[in-house]
Order: C-alpha cells, then structure tokens, then sequence
C-alpha cells in the first residue's frame, strides 16, 4: 500500500555557506526527511560532505536525516556516518562486494538501511534484500551532480519496484519501505514519479529554488 507522499530535499542544492539555517528553514517549512548526499570523488564525480559536517547540521532539524553514500568501498564508513546522525543509510549495491553484509552492518547500529539503483542497476539485486530493506532509491539520473534532467524510463522501474514492495510489505504485516525517487524531480516529474508509485521525492532544485520564503511553498507544491 502506498504511502503519503513525502519530501526529502537535497541539501546538495543549498547554500552551502549557511547549511545549518538551510537544514533548520526546511525542516520548518514541512520537509520529512533532510537527504544528504555523500560523494567520494571516485563512485560518483564529485566530492561533498563527510560525517563531521553530518554531526554539525544534526541539531538543526528534528525531522530524520536521510543519508544517501555514493562511496567505494562503503562498509567501512557506515558506522562513522551511523553515529554522526544519520536515521536512514542508504547505499549502491556496486559499493561493496557482500551488499546483505552492509544491511546487516546498517541494521547493528539501528538505523534504516536502504539500497539505491542506478539507472542501470538491474532490479535482480532486490532478490534476497527486499524484505530486509526499509527504503529504496531509484536514481532518475546518473549519480554524481544535481540539476540533471529526468531519465523517462525510471518510471518503468518505479512501477516494478512498487509492486515488489507492496508484495513484500503485505508478507510483512504491513511493514513500511520507503520506495525514493532521486534525481530531475520537478512538478512534472514528480507527479509522474508518484503515478508511478514513489513515496518519497528527493528535490533540491525543485525545493531551494527562490530562498528560504519559498521553501513551505515549493514543498507543498511537489507534495500535491
């Protein structure tokens, strides 16, 4: 069963000059997850934030920090990132070679663990991790920079990828997971994402466009 749509913006389209009020004005605004998006310079081309920066922004916001590591190898900086304030890790299966071992390791420190899929990540690598997972992110771009455009056939995975939740959810009791959509998300796209079956829409264009008295706005208008 579908969810209510939520709102993660990525602060990767913040200014980063004034993080802590960025984080702190989107949360006000209605925001449900702040979507952190760690870059290695060698996963993905470009280079962002670290855990120091994660545990400065944490007492900015009370809504939960989503935190997507677009690092290799990824195992060994989970933990790091885990008790610097991140609620939900999320991680590419290419990332490391054991991706049920980095779940696991997610698990241990008890947060939410998710796996993130390229726009060519063939959706076999939900097989055996499905039912452990609380969110899956489905990159409607190639990972590595915003203000990318919209990859149309992400939403032909959206799709599949529902109704393999909604299979797995309704094994579990109803267990929640998170199916986010990542990547050229605007109000077009976003109400074509959420067609498709996404809950959560991961917008930083979308939602820092106009400054900080535009944030309620750009949030309500992507959520509708």
């Amino acid at each position: 069963m579908q969810q209510r749509t939520k709102i993660a913006p990525s602060i990767l389209s913040a200014d980063f000059a004034q993080l802590g009020a960025e984080v702190a004005a989107i949360a006000a605004a209605g925001a449900d997850y702040v979507h952190v998006d760690v870059m290695d310079g060698h996963f993905v081309p470009n280079i962002t934030i670290g855990p120091m920066v994660l545990k400065a922004l944490k007492p900015h916001a009370g809504i939960p920090f989503d935190v997507h590591l677009m690092i290799a190898p990824v195992d060994p900086y989970v933990v790091e990132f885990a008790r610097a304030g991140a609620d939900i890790i999320t991680f590419h299966p290419e990332a490391g070679p054991h991706p049920h071992r980095t779940v696991q390791l997610i698990k241990a420190e008890g947060k939410k663990a998710g796996l993130s899929l390229n726009p060519a990540t063939p959706l076999s690598v939900l097989d055996h991790l499905l039912p452990e997972l609380d969110l899956v992110l489905v990159m409607s771009v190639n990972p590595g920079f915003g203000g990318q455009a919209f990859i149309p056939s992400a939403l032909e995975k959206i799709a599949e990828i529902r109704r393999r939740i909604d299979a797995v959810s309704a094994s579990q009791n109803g267990r929640p997971i998170d199916l986010e959509v990542d990547g050229g998300i605007n109000l077009e796209t976003a109400q074509a994402a959420v067609r498709a079956g996404a809950d959560v829409l991961v917008a930083g264009t979308a939602t820092f466009k106009g400054g900080p008295s535009s944030y309620a706005g750009n949030i309500a208008g992507l959520r509708a």
